[in-house]
């Protein structure tokens, strides 16, 4: 027997449960958007804390730790433990890397890239997979953090809501945006810094009609967080003091400095992927090999294993001394970048993190150096913590708001927005990505940002071209020409060959005007040919074919189908290309100042 529920029987929460109703309030209202985005709230903290607590517990379980400890700051006696557990990660990681390369061809897609390419579109399976590999990585000892698979889970579920909803392009990035800003938010118990997170990183960009879904989802996702799992991630950074004017000189060379130590870890995790790439061993046995790097160097110290939670507090509540400070970076810089480098999945969030704080620490020493700077070690550790991680992960505003809400003080918070202003300045200027694009253009992508690109290329030649295309032999003879085509008949004629390929354009109008019926006998079409190596392809969009419209200062061109067999499928001109093109530009430039 069939039970029916009438959904009006729960009252006002029935539009809540009603998809239809649902659809219709989110197309039609801000309020709509509010309500998702307090929804993917919920989930995002939800999805954090039980990521956060299985990770906890495969270090307890693993290593042999208590559940209030963190695996970087415990103390493991075990010795061959530490070596074969990151070696047993990445034999466990090798062969679900091995299944998916026989199942699943397409690659997989995090926040970044379904923002900027696929208006908000993210496989919710795929962003699954991404969050168990990266349990695995980080829970087996690897030396990467849980960020990329909090923001990936929770961007992809967040994805998968928006779809069943039917939401518009940019209403769905603006989701993914709310899930990324609950995943930062409950991970660091900071509503603003994951808020901004999404919008310098996932978004693309702040505006008024996004600002408050992504605002309520991390603020909902870091009540969830603090309600089921209670812990903050602060740091107390004691007794220093009043902010000198003084203290603004090492901030800023401190900013620089991390600005260059971001862009040779950015490299060097570079250059072990590719030595990986180039290397004859096979992509499922990387992470066991990387394993053995890791379990090696945890040998020396534990420090390095995981994200380093545990390592970061541990280092800033004591005085370490230079040559530690040192070797410990070291360690940490090259277990994170065999980690990632191998094939281990994860992020440089969290390790940046506990790098710039290490950096800082060891900047201090520098500082009886400048007169009148008054900064206490601690200090130059959260400087040096938010200059770091802005220079590998980006977001200026990100960072500096972090600094605010794991301290809770002003003061050091406008040295911090110095700090990785300048960070940011300096790696813009000099190297011009982050880590995220700098993979990114390793294959082959143009992506600078989360911004919206993806219309662009959906945007094709292709689907702009008209396939109704006059065609005629290169061989006809003038007097043939114009039997076949009478003045007035077109304006232009595509040429081909005898085997149909692509020779040129000719003008109508002009060889009726500079020829006279004594002087065309006899002639070929030769000397009126235009464009001859001027043509384009189906795949082209839009900005490209504007580029060859106004390199050729031609009106119109033809479309032919590849560079070998270049058969003629299509012509386009220049004015329907732009303006579809202004079109779909003002269409962006609307939806983003909310006014569609």
């Amino acid at each position: 027997m069939l039970l029916k529920i009438d959904i009006r029987r729960f009252g006002p929460f029935h539009t809540l449960l009603d998809i239809g109703r649902m659809r219709a309030l989110l197309r039609r209202s801000e309020m709509g958007m509010v309500i998702a985005g307090a929804i993917v709230g919920v989930i995002s903290g939800l999805a954090v804390t039980g990521m956060g607590l299985i990770s906890r517990e495969m270090h307890s379980l693993i290593f042999g730790i208590s559940d209030v400890e963190r695996l970087s700051s415990s103390q493991i006696d075990n010795k061959l433990l530490l070596l074969t557990a990151p070696v047993c990660g990445g034999i466990l990681l090798g062969l679900l890397l091995f299944v998916l390369a026989k199942t699943r061809k397409k690659p997989m897609v995090d926040p970044i890239e379904a923002n900027a390419l696929h208006g908000g579109r993210l496989s919710l399976t795929d962003s699954i997979l991404v969050a168990v590999q990266n349990l695995i990585s980080n829970g087996f000892g690897a030396s990467v953090g849980l960020e990329a698979g909090y923001t990936q889970l929770a961007a992809g579920l967040a994805s998968k809501l928006g779809l069943k909803l039917q939401l518009r392009r940019s209403d769905l990035r603006v989701l993914v945006g709310c899930g990324a800003a609950g995943a930062i938010a409950a991970a660091f118990n900071a509503p603003l810094t994951g808020a901004f997170y999404a919008f310098e990183l996932i978004i693309g960009s702040y505006t008024i009609v996004s600002l408050t879904p992504v605002v309520v989802s991390a603020l909902v996702s870091t009540l969830v967080a603090r309600l089921l799992g209670g812990s903050d991630f602060l740091i107390d950074v004691g007794e220093f003091g009043t902010v000198m004017p003084a203290d603004y000189v090492p901030a800023l060379l401190l900013g620089a400095f991390c600005a260059g130590v971001g862009i040779m870890i950015m490299q060097g995790v570079a250059w072990i992927e590719e030595l990986a790439r180039r290397s004859s061993i096979a992509t499922p046995l990387r992470p066991a090999l990387g394993g053995i790097v890791v379990g090696l160097l945890a040998l020396i110290t534990p420090q390095v294993l995981s994200a380093g939670h545990g390592a970061l507090h541990l280092n800033l509540g004591r005085d370490v001394a230079i040559p530690v400070l040192v070797g410990l970076f070291l360690l940490k810089a090259f277990a994170s970048a065999i980690s990632i480098g191998s094939g281990f999945r994860g992020g440089l969030f969290f390790a940046s993190l506990f790098m710039g704080a290490l950096v800082g620490k060891f900047f201090a020493y520098s500082a009886p150096y400048f007169a009148h700077a008054t900064l206490t070690p601690v200090i130059y550790a959260v400087v040096g913590m938010s200059s770091l991680a802005v220079a590998v992960i980006g977001g200026p505003l990100t960072m500096t708001f972090l600094a605010l809400e794991i301290t809770g003080d002003f003061p050091i918070t406008a040295l911090v927005l110095a700090s990785v202003i300048t960070s940011s300045l300096v790696v813009r200027s000099t190297f011009g990505y982050s880590f995220a694009t700098w993979r990114f253009h390793l294959r082959g992508e143009s992506i600078r940002s989360a911004h919206d690109v993806g219309w662009i290329r959906n945007l094709t030649v292709d689907r702009l071209m008209r396939a109704d295309v006059k065609t005629a032999n290169a061989a006809l003879s003038i007097d043939e020409f114009k039997e076949r085509f009478p003045i007035g008949s077109a304006q232009r004629v595509v040429l081909v060959d005898g085997t149909g390929k692509y020779s040129g354009l000719v003008l109508v109008p002009e060889i009726y005007a500079n020829l006279t019926d004594t002087d065309e006998t006899g002639k070929d079409l030769s000397e009126f040919i235009r464009y001859k190596n001027d043509f384009l392809q189906p795949q082209m969009n839009a900005k490209q074919a504007a580029a060859i419209f106004d390199k050729t200062e031609s009106e119109a061109l033809a479309v032919v189908n590849n560079l070998i067999e270049r058969k003629v499928v299509g012509q386009l001109s220049e004015a329907h290309t732009l303006r579809r093109y202004s079109e779909e530009l003002d269409r962006r430039r609307r939806e983003i100042s909310g006014e569609i």
